[in-house]
C-alpha cells in the first residue's frame, strides 16, 4: 500500500509539472491537468481559410494568447493547407510579443524544420538572428516565468543552430562572428578565436571577415595583457594585425590597428633590450649580440635599435670577435639543441617582470678589473657564476 501511495505522489507531481506546450498560458486544473488557455479558441472551423481569418480576428483585438492557440489548432487540424506556413510564422512572431523570446526562437526553428521553402523563411532567420543578438547584449533568460539572469552560453548555441540551419543566408556570417563574441564573453579564449578564424575561413569576402581578423589580434593582446609574458604570443597578437592591415586596407579600425602593432612591437623590443642587456652584463657575448641583432631586424630606427646598436659596435670593439661569433648554420646535433634549450629557458626567465637576477654566490668578488674573455668553441664549459642584478 506504500509503495502505491508513493508511486501516485510521484505520478501527481509529473503531471503537475510536465512542461507546457510552446508559448502557452496554462493552468492547472484537478483532474485535467495543465490547462492551455492559449488553445481555449473555441471550435475548430470547417476549413482552414475560416481557421486563419478566425486566428486573425483573434489577433486584430488584442487576444494574442488565443490567437496562437487558433493559429496552432490550424497547423493541427489541416497539416496539409497551404495556410499552415503562415500560421506557424505567426505563432513564432506573437511569442515575440508577448515577451517569450526562447520560445519564438524555438517556434521560428519548427518553421524551419518544417517549411525550409516556405515563403517566410528569410524572415524567419532574422527574427532568430535578432533574438540571438538580444540575448548576446544581455536579454536575461526566464526562470519559472522570471528573468533571472543572462545567458552568453544560450546565445551562442543560438547563432550555432543559424549557421547550421542557414548556412547560406545573409546571416550566417554575422552569426559565425557573433559566436567567437559569445565565447570571448565567456572567457572561452581559445575557442573563440577559433570561431573568429573559422569567420574569416569560411566567408572570406563577407565584409564580417575583416572584423573577425582584428578580434583575433584584439583577444591575442588582451591574454598578453592578463598574464602571458610569451614572446611568441605576442608575435601572434602582431601577425594578426599585420594580417589585417593588409587584407583589409579600407576597414574603419585600421587606425586602431596601426596602433596595436605599435605598441605590441615597441612592448617586444623593450622585453628583448632587457634580455640582450642581461646578457651583456653577464658576459654572456653570444647571446647578447643574439638579441641585439634582433632589435635592429624589428626596430632599427627605434631608440631600443639606437642603444643596440651602440651596444654591437662596444661589443666588437671590446671583445674578441670569436667571442661574438654565432657559428656557421649547421644542423643541430644533440649536443648543440640541448644546449639551445637551455638558452632559451633562461630567456624565458630572464623576461619575466618578476626576474631580479640569479641568486648572489655566497661571498662577494672582489673588485678586479675584468678579464678579456678566451677563445671559445662550441664546446667550452659554461662561464663562472654570474653577480646578481639590481633588483627592478
Amino acid at each position: 500500500m506504500r509503495k502505491l501511495i508513493v508511486l501516485s505522489s510521484l505520478t501527481l507531481a509529473l503531471l503537475m509539472f510536465q512542461v507546457p506546450p510552446v508559448c502557452a498560458a496554462t493552468v492547472y486544473r484537478p483532474g485535467e491537468g495543465f490547462h492551455s488557455e492559449d488553445e481555449d479558441s473555441g471550435v475548430l472551423e470547417q476549413s482552414a481559410s475560416e481557421q486563419l481569418q478566425k486566428a486573425r480576428a483573434l489577433e486584430a483585438e488584442g487576444n494574442l494568447k488565443k490567437a496562437i492557440g487558433a493559429y496552432r489548432a490550424l497547423i493541427k487540424g489541416f497539416p496539409g493547407s497551404g495556410a499552415s506556413p503562415q500560421a506557424q510564422f505567426k505563432i513564432a512572431e506573437l511569442c515575440e510579443q508577448i515577451g517569450e523570446p526562447e520560445r519564438a526562437f524555438k517556434a521560428y526553428s519548427q518553421y524551419i524544420a518544417d517549411y525550409p521553402r516556405g515563403k517566410e523563411f528569410d524572415s524567419v532567420v532574422e527574427h532568430q538572428f535578432g533574438i540571438a543578438k538580444a540575448f548576446l547584449n544581455g536579454e536575461r533568460r526566464k526562470l519559472f516565468g522570471v528573468k533571472a539572469f543572462p545567458s552568453m552560453e544560450r546565445a551562442q548555441k543560438m547563432f550555432e543552430e543559424i549557421v547550421k540551419t542557414a548556412p547560406y543566408s545573409k546571416f550566417a556570417p554575422l552569426a559565425q562572428f557573433n559566436i567567437g563574441m559569445a565565447l570571448e564573453k565567456q572567457t572561452r579564449y581559445p575557442e573563440a578565436l577559433a570561431a573568429y578564424q573559422l569567420t574569416v575561413d569560411k566567408y572570406p569576402n563577407d565584409d564580417i571577415a575583416g572584423d573577425a581578423q582584428y578580434q583575433i589580434g584584439y583577444v591575442q593582446m588582451h591574454l598578453i595583457d592578463t598574464g602571458s609574458n610569451d614572446r611568441a604570443a605576442r608575435v601572434k597578437a602582431r601577425d594578426a594585425f599585420e594580417d589585417f592591415l593588409v587584407r583589409y586596407p579600407q576597414s574603419e579600425k585600421v587606425q586602431q590597428a596601426q596602433a596595436n602593432v605599435t605598441k605590441l612591437s615597441d612592448r617586444n623590443l623593450k622585453k628583448t633590450l632587457e634580455v640582450a642587456r642581461f646578457y651583456n652584463k653577464t658576459k654572456n657575448y653570444k647571446a647578447a649580440v643574439i638579441y641585439y641583432n634582433q632589435i635592429l631586424q624589428d626596430g632599427k630606427n627605434t631608440p631600443e635599435g639606437e642603444e643596440a646598436s651602440k651596444s654591437l659596435e662596444q661589443l666588437k670593439q671590446n671583445v674578441d670577435p670569436e667571442a661574438l661569433r654565432a657559428g656557421p648554420e649547421l644542423a643541430e646535433t644533440g649536443g648543440k639543441a640541448q644546449e639551445r634549450r637551455k638558452l632559451q629557458a633562461q630567456v624565458d626567465t630572464a623576461s619575466r617582470p618578476d626576474f631580479a637576477g640569479p641568486p648572489a654566490p655566497a661571498s662577494a668578488p672582489e673588485e678586479t678589473a675584468p678579464e678579456a674573455p678566451k677563445l671559445r668553441t662550441p664546446g667550452n664549459l659554461p662561464p663562472p657564476p654570474e653577480p646578481a642584478l639590481p633588483a627592478q
